[in-house]
């Protein structure tokens, strides 16, 4: 390894840095990296020049607006040039802030089409925008082919590999490199294409407990997009995949953002531990206070051409949902207690059961292997969240469309075949997707007082929603041990801030017939209530405990049992945020 010690040793002394990108190169990497920065190539800057419309287009993989904005923009730069009778200037040798300032923009714009808008870029233009890294210091890191390096005038040049800008609150501009799209390659992508900071990674992102954690694991990293977040909030975090180049690309993006990332705050170990291998292989015999993994869950048929040609991205290579089975059911073993894992899926729906149907039941496999670990009783705490079903035609056709494909006659129908046959063997009718968050209890008192959760949520919900299902995590265990020590009565509650209440009668009527409670943040849920819970949520002030005004209500209605009864109705309205406990939670 040939990375600077302060980087390079940060990441881990036995990782190879050669890949597609070459990370053993300390000096250019400090290059490029200035040049990105002095460009302030960032989602900002490219936003600057092409207009939201454009940039918010990319969302929808549509690159045609910017690409038009962007030739407009080099059309009036070349005008101006003619006119002023100038050549263009690069950044390093712009003088004044008015020169500094176009610079800078012209330098963000070339960045923009080569790599955002997939427009091969002149090469005079390259070299304008990258004057420390020159285009010599992009072929040596692997951007450009050697050849390239010496392109004549007018030569048009296209990437090896993408670069993008990517924001967060927690780590501020980073850029993240990865394999070049479909808008550039025009044919199925490789089966080893390593993907960049997708939608899914992003979901993910925003979902993540961000307590701070001694020790993380991201399984199946790709382009490393979770350690970059996890490093901000936890001291070491082992990165895993099967693909020997989504860990190359991982480290170099770790490398290129060493500085942002806090890579050198290292104290005798490295911060990153990159390990190869499949699923929880290379971390066998660990534990971890937090597990993240965006997982290869797409279900594919299994057949001989699949099994030669799938994407390694998002094809964990079982039948059906099984790679998500298995990891709700193995995951337990490498959290530590009080440990949380949290991972996306999706999950197959035979016939006309239920959604849940097949998640309860790796939620029972996963809890007795939590309990095999604890005998005490330490059973594994389960929490999924359906966001989106579909019916398996439309599932078919999502996946089969993700690459650009050179369909020949037949091959999508043949394509399509196999799809219904694979469902059909099994009776599946539908594919759900969603989060799903394991936690291993510390002991058999700080069990989910209620079990397991499955809940459907398929509204639009607050982003990032991970401070809320931390906060949702803490109320859990607040009434799992105050029901475990009988003291759920002597609880406080008040309505939290976000909370509205609703109530709907019909006209003339005394009492009203619906009485719904919403909340605005968070998970955004809707909550029936009776009317007597509803008294109870009226007088939820902070002054009286549960039990006093439970036994108030039930005095005043004189209806014997009431507040037995409404105190685990209380809870669940603390478990889902619609009350909190303000001596806990201040």
């Amino acid at each position: 390894m040939s990375a600077s010690a302060g980087e390079g040793a940060a990441v881990t002394a036995a990782w190879d840095f050669s890949g597609p990108l070459d990370s053993s190169r300390a000096e250019d990497l400090e290059s490029l990296r200035a040049d990105l920065a002095a460009a302030d190539y960032s989602s900002e800057g490219v936003e600057g020049i092409v207009g939201a419309p454009a940039f918010e287009a990319l969302h929808a993989e549509q690159l045609a607006p910017g690409r038009l904005l962007l030739a407009d923009f080099w059309a009036q730069e070349d005008r101006a040039a003619q006119v002023a009778g100038a050549e263009e200037d690069s950044l390093a040798s712009a003088s004044g802030a008015g020169e500094r300032a176009e610079a800078q923009r012209r330098a963000c714009a070339v960045m923009a089409g080569w790599w955002v808008f997939a427009t091969p870029q002149p090469a005079e233009r390259l070299a304008a925008a990258f004057p420390r890294t020159g285009l010599e210091g992009l072929a040596r890191l692997g951007f450009l082919a050697l050849e390239d390096a010496e392109a004549p005038a007018g030569a048009s040049l296209r990437p090896l590999a993408d670069l993008r800008p990517h924001e967060g609150d927690d780590i501020g501009l980073i850029w993240v490199a990865s394999d070049l799209g479909s808008h550039y390659a025009e044919k199925a992508l490789d089966s080893e294409y390593v993907l960049g900071v997708g939608q899914a990674s992003l979901t993910l992102a925003r979902s993540i407990v961000r307590t701070p954690a001694r020790s993380a694991l991201d399984l199946g990293t790709g382009c490393g997009i979770q350690v970059f977040h996890l490093l901000a909030h936890c001291d070491r975090v082992t990165a895993t995949d099967l693909s020997e180049r989504a860990l190359n690309y991982t480290a170099f993006n770790l490398l290129l953002n060493a500085d942002r990332l806090r890579l050198r705050e290292v104290d005798g170990a490295p911060r990153v531990r990159l390990l190869r291998g499949s699923l929880l292989e290379p971390v066998e015999g660990e534990a971890f206070d937090l597990v993240v993994s965006n997982p290869p869950f797409v279900i594919t048929p299994r057949n001989a051409r699949t099994d030669s040609s799938r994407y390694t991205y998002r094809d964990g290579g079982l039948p059906g949902d099984r790679l998500v089975a298995e990891l709700v059911q193995t995951l337990p073993r490498v959290l530590k207690p009080g440990g949380v894992a949290q991972l996306l899926g999706n999950w197959e729906i035979v016939g006309d059961e239920p959604w849940d149907s097949a998640p309860r039941a790796w939620e029972a496999s996963a809890r007795e292997t939590a309990s095999a670990l604890q005998p005490s009783g330490g059973d594994a705490d389960a929490w999924f969240i359906q966001r989106e079903e579909t019916d398996t035609l439309q599932y078919a056709l999502t996946w089969l469309s993700d690459a650009v494909r050179t369909w020949d006659a037949g091959a999508q129908e043949a394509a399509l075949a196999e799809y219904r046959d694979d469902f059909a063997s099994r009776g599946v009718t539908r594919v759900g997707f969603g989060l799903v968050l394991l936690r291993r209890p510390r002991g058999p008192e700080d069990a989910w007082r209620t079990g397991s959760v499955f809940e459907e949520i398929t509204h639009p919900i607050e982003q990032p929603v991970g401070p809320s299902l931390a906060a949702a995590l803490e109320r859990r265990a607040q009434t799992a041990r105050a029901a475990a020590a009988g003291k759920a009565g002597e609880l406080f509650a008040v309505v939290a801030e976000d909370v509205t209440e609703e109530r709907h009668q019909r006209p003339g009527a005394e009492h009203p017939g619906v009485i719904l409670l919403r909340q605005g943040a968070g998970l955004r849920r809707t909550c029936l209530l009776s009317s007597e819970l509803a008294g109870f949520v009226s007088a939820a002030d902070g002054e009286l405990s549960v039990a006093q005004i439970a036994g108030a209500l039930e005095a005043i209605l004189e209806e014997e049992g009431l507040a037995e009864r409404l105190v685990p109705e209380v809870l669940q309205l603390v478990d889902e945020g619609f009350l909190v406990l303000p001596a806990v939670e201040g």
